[in-house]
């Protein structure tokens, strides 16, 4: 197996040495990269991701601990030498695109190369020939970048970054300034310059969505490397020990709760199995069928094919009567919380009390059949107030659950807490569901 890349051995990064906020951005960070993978140093602002990343590039020497590229501890260099290696061996691109507003683009591309004393036709042919590589018009070439849209200028800036060939290309939060579409596209430059370059990219973000594209995440917290993630979706460099590549089911949640801590992770897991009938995988494959459902791209046939399909052939893997309640209870669901909108939407209108009854008869309805409330007449009334109320903002979910559970004498529905508790809970998923069917189609966008 090739060696690491860059190797850091007890790592540890002291800001303000000495003084009152002095503070430990880096803990004792163990890591080995290796050529030619795609790491992603992931977690929130202040967790040391950008340190490290400033540390591999030569510009944070370490309190104690040694950082290795290439088998070099590169806070051994000369001047000379570490001007050589941010030079040759290693490239950046920053999230500020850093380009010199009163050069042309071509010069601003071409300007390391100066620094190993190449010449001007050298330059422009190779600043050219990366500008074409990533789509920067030939009649921008000599214009500045303030005549650029951001996702120009930082293509521009991958562009610079690639100049003198470096074997290492660092990215530190490069597409938080860019809107989705010119982020996309940076993204994609980064793992073709990985995939096709074969260069060792390593890159910065707090963003859960850019996690595909990496060969491994680390995750990090506190100044601390918390854990590394395998992503099984990628063949990897590093040659991994039997099964490691196998995605547990804590690295699914891993994926969908990125900021959660080891233990965080494991609870959720006991919660899953405790709560749900199926397992995470197809959990996970249903979560998709009812995204589509909501697109309206899957009706209840299909949602029903779907459920009792085997697990082995990518289906839920469900019996007939099982499968039969799961779709019910998701028609149900959607069904209902399309009324909610509908009220919402006439909550000011002068067919409030017609549409009000309409609603709670429907609500009622969904109640006995989902939950197996019975209900009296008094509290048919009191608890189509007290809906309309709450769906129409006046009042909060706590107040809601309040008035259900009072007794008759102080106006209340005297429901029992847990049937209080039931009612309550199952109109707020109505009203949280509600709200978010419209982007249903925006979502399964993203997940396909």
């Amino acid at each position: 197996m090739a060696k690491a890349a860059i190797q850091a051995e007890n790592l540890v990064i002291t800001y303000n040495k000495g003084k009152s906020n002095e503070f430990n951005a880096l803990k004792n960070i163990n890591v080995e990269i290796y050529p030619r993978e795609y790491i992603i140093l992931f977690g929130p602002s202040g967790c040391g991701k950008s340190t490290l990343l400033y540390t591999i590039l030569g510009g944070n020497v370490p309190d104690t601990g040694h950082l290795y590229v290439k088998g070099e501890d590169i806070y051994a260099y000369t001047p000379a030498e570490m001007n050589r290696y941010q030079q040759a061996v290693i490239g950046i691109v920053y999230q500020q695109f850093n380009l010199i507003t009163s050069i042309s683009v071509l010069d601003n591309v071409a300007l390391p190369m100066i620094f190993l004393n190449k010449g001007v036709q050298e330059r422009n042919a190779r600043g050219q020939e990366l500008l074409r590589r990533f789509g920067i018009p030939e009649r921008l070439e000599n214009k500045t970048p303030v005549m650029m849209s951001g996702g120009q200028q930082q293509r521009v800036a991958v562009a610079r970054s690639l100049i003198n060939d470096p074997e290492i290309l660092l990215a530190d939060e490069p597409v938080g300034n860019l809107d989705s579409i010119s982020a996309e596209h940076v993204m994609d430059s980064f793992e073709e310059i990985n995939e096709k370059d074969r260069k060792t990219v390593i890159l910065v973000t707090h963003d859960a969505k850019y996690l595909p594209y990496a060969h491994r995440v680390f995750y990090m917290r506190d100044g601390e490397l918390r854990r590394i993630v395998v992503n099984p979706e990628k063949p990897q460099v590093k040659r991994t020990k039997p099964g490691e590549t196998i995605v547990t089911e804590i690295e699914q949640l891993a994926r969908l709760y990125p900021y959660a801590e080891p233990m965080e992770l494991k609870v959720k897991s006991i919660v899953n199995f405790a709560t749900q009938t199926i397992g995470f995988t197809q959990l996970e494959r249903l979560e998709k069928a009812v995204l589509q459902v909501l697109a309206g791209t899957m009706d209840e046939n299909l949602l029903m094919e779907f459920l009792m399909k085997s697990v082995h052939a990518g289906g839920v893997g469900m019996h007939m009567d099982e499968a039969t309640g799961v779709m019910n209870r998701v028609f149900a669901l959607v069904h209902y919380s399309q009324d909610v909108q509908k009220f919402r939407a006439e909550v000011h209108s002068d067919n409030l009390f017609l549409h009000q009854r309409k609603f709670i008869d429907h609500l009622l309805y969904y109640i006995k059949e989902e939950i197996g409330i019975t209900s009296t007449a008094v509290q048919i009334g009191i608890l189509r107030d007290a809906v309309a109320d709450r769906v129409g903002g006046i009042t909060n979910a706590a107040e809601f659950e309040e008035k259900l559970a009072l007794p008759e004498h102080l106006g209340g529905a005297a429901y029992d807490e847990d049937a209080a508790g039931k009612i309550a809970r199952h109109l707020e998923k109505l009203i949280a569901q509600g709200g978010y069917i419209i982007r249903a189609n925006e979502l399964l966008g993203a997940h396909s």
